[in-house]
């Protein structure tokens, strides 16, 4: 019999959830193809989980922690800010060390690093420590999405990526929930501290698996793993259709020796690119805002108590969830049938649904008609992430994922960092009571709305532009072997 109290007193429970448990794990493991791939996947969302985490956490014991270091909403809000910036400048350098060293060695002891500064931050007895070791989480969570986004292309065939894509950003939104709901059990429990604790906890068990179970891919093999799917990708595609390159596209010298200023000449030149990159930070913009007031403008607006304001953001959050998982797996499926552009295509439709129906809910004062259309729009957004990162990898060359995802994730916390303000802003000048006044909100989230539709207007025009780009891709990956 087990030792652990909980298994003598609840063993049909136990195994209820052991059950469960291995029931979800088996049929993961049958999606993804395999348990050598089960297990790259899962430690790849476990690095985004982290991450989100950590973000969810901070949001989810700010006035336990505004309570114990006597600051206000500026000092608050300034642990957000100095985290996000040294993560911007930290991960442009993070990205030519992607491209240059061993990723599961560098994704390792960035993890170990950001553990000691999370401990740092649990132990911090003023603003300034805090601050301080905020400066260092966000610094070392920079290795994060290089590295993912390099090992991705490298474990697992081009074809996959953007279904493999949703299961490993589901891990960023899985993190975020875990953040927030275990973030305010345990500051109303214990205190802000002890969430800290945990997150540090946590990174240094991962730690241990990441380093044991997670094995460095050879650059280029593309993949490492076995293919689950035929690997008809869109560089066969545009072979078969005889789509020449842009010769002025094509790199023929080595990119590993390029300096990080000649590499972001490069990757800027690439059409494609800027339109996916456009994309991405319009869209992370408009979640950085929405999720800042969102819980503010649900209270207002549909006038919820705190059991269902919660229940309605699970809720939302559940039709993200399905978003993500969906929206690269039926990219994946158009490419396949000859749609070389539907990792273009795909997420351009999803930005102009989510705006579609982002319209009716924001509206509404009723939550019950708002919920279906939240929902599609949240699954709509959401659906967008995977084919724009799948596509990426697709007009890159291998060897320079690393700095070419540094370049995105720089521009792209730029957004999440304007974007509360600006919400802020236009809710303030719309209506009365700024942030608190559902009619200020609605009208900023209206407002931001037309971004979106912009977004999927300058992927459809960006589509003429990826099958030279991916050609041009392919041939200066073949010039360098």
């Amino acid at each position: 019999m087990s030792a652990n109290p909980w298994n003598r007193r609840h063993p049909r429970l136990n195994r209820l959830a052991r059950a469960a448990f291995g029931g979800i794990s088996r049929r993961l493991t049958v999606l993804l193809g395999g348990p050598a791939r089960f297990r790259v996947v899962a430690m790849l969302a476990c690095v985004l989980a982290l991450v989100s985490a950590d973000q969810g956490t901070v949001g989810a014991v700010g006035l336990e922690i505004q309570q114990s270091m006597g600051i206000g909403n500026t000092g608050l809000g300034s642990l957000v800010a100095v985290s996000s910036a040294a993560g911007a400048v930290a991960v442009l350098p993070v990205g030519v060390l992607t491209d240059r060293v061993n990723r599961v060695r560098l994704l390792t002891g960035c993890i170990a690093l950001w553990s000691l500064a999370m401990v740092a931050g649990a132990l911090a007895d003023s603003l300034s420590w805090l601050l301080a070791s905020r400066v260092a989480v966000g610094a070392l969570t920079a290795a994060a999405a290089p590295s993912v986004v390099s090992l991705v292309g490298d474990f697992f065939p081009a074809a996959e990526r953007g279904r493999i894509y949703g299961f490993i950003l589901s891990g960023e939104m899985i993190g975020a929930g875990f953040g927030l709901l275990a973030g305010s059990a345990l500051a109303h429990l214990l205190s802000w501290r002890a969430a800290f604790w945990l997150l540090a906890l946590a990174g240094g068990a991962f730690v241990f698996v990441i380093a044991r179970k997670l094995p460095e891919p050879e650059r280029g093999v593309q993949s490492r793993l076995p293919a689950a799917a035929p690997d008809d990708t869109a560089r066969r595609a545009v072979r078969r259709r005889g789509i020449e390159p842009d010769p002025a596209a094509v790199l023929r010298r080595d990119p590993v020796h390029m300096s990080l200023w000649q590499a972001i000449r490069y990757v800027l030149s690439i059409r494609t690119n800027v339109a996916l990159i456009i994309a991405s930070v319009v869209g992370y913009f408009f979640f950085a805002g929405v999720r800042t007031f969102a819980v503010v403008f649900v209270h207002q607006q549909y006038g919820l108590g705190q059991a269902a304001l919660m229940g309605l953001v699970l809720l939302v959050g559940l039709g993200a969830l399905l978003g993500v998982l969906s929206g690269g797996r039926l990219a994946d499926h158009l490419t396949r049938r000859g749609r070389v552009s539907a990792r273009m295509v795909v997420p351009a439709i999803a930005y102009a649904a989510a705006a579609v129906f982002f319209v009716p809910g924001l509206l509404t004062t009723s939550a019950t008609f708002a919920l279906p259309f939240l929902f599609v729009a949240a699954a709509s957004s959401a659906a967008a992430i995977p084919p724009l990162d799948a596509a990426r990898l697709d007009v890159v060359h291998y060897r320079l994922w690393g700095r070419a995802e540094s370049i995105r994730t720089f521009l792209r916390v730029g957004g999440e960092a304007i974007a509360p303000v600006l919400f802020g802003v236009l809710a303030d000048a719309l209506g009365p009571g700024g942030t608190t006044s559902a009619q200020g909100l609605r009208y900023a989230f209206l407002i931001m709305l037309v971004p979106l539709v912009a977004n999927a207007v300058v992927l459809l025009r960006g589509r003429h532009a990826y099958p030279r780009d991916v050609s041009a891709a392919a041939a200066s990956e073949r010039l360098r072997r």
